[in-house]
């Protein structure tokens, strides 16, 4: 979905899986300060929206996700994963539920395999699922906004923001009275600087949810009666992820961020030294530089010093080892 907000003054495109909303609007820093100040709003137009109604969506959805949503309440923010019967990590769905409907916005075109697999699944129960992506616009709002919601919209509230799931034809009037726009690339800017991960930047095909943190906030411990449940419980129970997710402080005085795919290497062994990881996501940040996302092997020394290409790196810890 190409975005009529990429006709702003000095919107600039995404590119890859982000393409169709702006990429910034002519000043990422700015952008970034306003969006940590609490100001502004970001067009995530082009993520998937997906729909389930029906009296039986949340004792359905419960049976098929990784989070505890039986007795989800009415207006309360989750997310959950979609794992495969190994246990890797398919799919990751962003919920609240209006008391009526669950609402979940998903990354950029992954709607169709998503809906493909909850159709297989209905059997007997009585659930409609919707591709809402045509007619729902995603709008972030940061943590700390003041910006007026519309009465009829459903809103995610996170302790990062609001996300809105507004009517697509509201897109352009909303905006002219939401606050300056920020693009996605100061909404991953700050992403990082959390340490929240993304389906397709921090997983690959064989990502399991230990490796990155997500359990607690996606996956529920104490539920089963899912797929790929049994390597959840095998891994919490007895043993380790093989691989960690790390936030990394990166050398300033380099010109270029090493990107995505960019080999870590532990600094000791020199360049030829072996494979330890990799970048997932690298970003300027407007007050730590530049910083990124990666995945090490899960025993590399916590204080270990790293490479990302040819850039120092210092690790920070997210996932314990």
């Amino acid at each position: 979905m190409k975005s009529p907000l990429l006709t702003l003054p000095g919107a600039v495109p995404a590119e890859g899986v982000d393409e169709g909303v702006a990429a910034h609007y002519g000043d990422l820093f700015r952008e970034q300060r306003a969006l940590a100040d609490g100001t502004g709003f970001v067009d995530l137009s082009h993520r998937g929206v997906v729909t389930v109604t029906g009296e039986d969506r949340l004792a359905w959805l419960h049976l098929l996700l990784t989070q505890h949503v039986s007795d989800l309440p009415a207006g309360r923010a989750t997310e959950a994963l979609i794992l495969s019967a190994n246990g890797h990590i398919e799919h990751a769905l962003y919920l609240v539920d209006d008391g009526e409907t669950v609402w979940a916005h998903v990354e950029p075109g992954t709607q169709d395999a998503l809906i493909a697999y909850l159709e297989s699944m209905k059997f007997f129960y009585k659930v409609e699922v919707a591709d809402r992506t045509a007619d729902i616009a995603v709008v972030h709002l940061p943590a700390g906004s003041i910006a007026e919601v519309p009465e009829s919209v459903v809103v995610r509230e996170t302790p990062y923001g609001r996300d809105l799931f507004l009517p697509r034809a509201d897109l352009e009037a909303y905006a002219a009275q939401a606050g300056p726009p920020a693009g996605i690339l100061a909404y991953e800017a700050l992403r990082v600087e959390q340490h929240r991960p993304r389906l397709g930047f921090e997983t690959d095909h064989r990502t399991i949810p230990h490796e990155l943190g997500w359990i607690g906030s996606a996956v529920h411990l104490q539920k089963g009666c899912y797929r790929g449940q049994e390597t959840v419980a095998r891994v919490q129970n007895l043993g380790k992820p093989p691989r960690r997710l790390v936030f990394l402080h990166l050398d300033g005085s380099e010109v270029h961020l090493p990107v995505a795919g960019t080999e870590v290497r532990l600094a000791d062994d020199g360049p030829d030294g072996r494979k330890i990881g990799f970048i997932t996501t690298s970003v300027r940040h407007h007050e730590l530089g530049p910083v990124a996302l990666a995945l090490v092997k899960r025993n590399v020394a916590v204080d270990a010093p790293l490479v990302a290409g040819d850039t120092a790196a210092a690790q920070e810890v997210v996932v314990e080892p």
